[in-house]
C-alpha cells in the first residue's frame, strides 16, 4: 500500500470529514491536509469561487490541490465532491481511505452552520448529492465509519489504531 499519504478521508459534506481527519493527525502525530482549507486560502471562499468562476473551475483547482496534498505524508481530508474526478478516484485506488458517512438526521444541523454551494436546498439537496456520489464513495473507501454514531474522539482512535496495527505510520 502506498505510505504517501498515511489516510485520505473521504466522504459527502458535513460528515465530519475534517473534524476526524485533523484527530487522526493528532492521534498519529502526523500533519494534517485539508484540501478544501487550501483552496479557500488561495482562491478565498468555496461559495464566492462558485458564484464568479463556476464549478468546473472550482473542481480543476481541486483537482490540483488534491494531487498535491496526495505526495504528502500526512493525514489528508478531500472535499466532498473531489471524488468525482476519474484522476482522483485513480489516485485513491492504491491507498488507505476512511469514508464517513452520516445519516441525514445527524447532518442537518451542521448543514446550517455554513453555506455550501451544491446545497441551496438544505437536506433534500444533500439526500440527493449523497444518493448519487454513494457508489463512488463506496468503491474507494478501504474502511467506514458514520460520524451519526461515534463520538469524533471515538472514531479517530479507532481509525488510529487500525492504521498502528497495519504498521504503516
Amino acid at each position: 500500500m502506498n505510505e504517501t499519504p498515511i489516510l485520505v478521508v473521504i466522504g459527502p459534506p458535513g460528515a465530519g470529514k475534517s473534524v476526524i481527519g485533523r484527530r487522526i493527525a493528532r492521534e498519529l502525530r502526523v500533519p494534517f491536509v485539508d484540501t478544501d482549507r487550501r483552496i479557500v486560502a488561495k482562491h478565498g471562499p468555496i461559495v464566492q469561487i462558485f458564484s464568479e468562476h463556476g464549478e468546473a473551475w472550482f473542481r480543476a483547482v481541486e483537482r490540483i490541490e488534491v494531487a498535491r496534498a496526495l505526495t504528502e505524508p500526512s493525514v489528508v481530508a478531500l472535499g466532498g465532491g473531489a471524488v468525482l474526478n476519474p484522476e482522483t478516484q485513480e489516485d485513491l485506488a492504491n491507498r488507505r481511505v476512511l469514508l464517513v458517512t452520516v445519516t441525514p438526521q445527524a447532518v442537518e444541523g451542521r448543514l446550517a452552520s455554513s453555506p455550501r454551494p451544491l446545497l441551496k436546498e438544505g437536506l433534500q439537496s444533500w439526500i440527493k448529492l449523497v444518493e448519487e456520489r454513494s457508489a463512488i464513495y463506496k468503491s474507494l473507501a478501504t474502511r467506514t465509519i458514520d460520524s451519526s454514531v461515534e463520538s469524533a474522539a471515538v472514531s479517530a482512535r479507532q481509525i488510529a489504531q487500525w492504521i498502528r496495527e497495519e504498521g504503516q505510520t
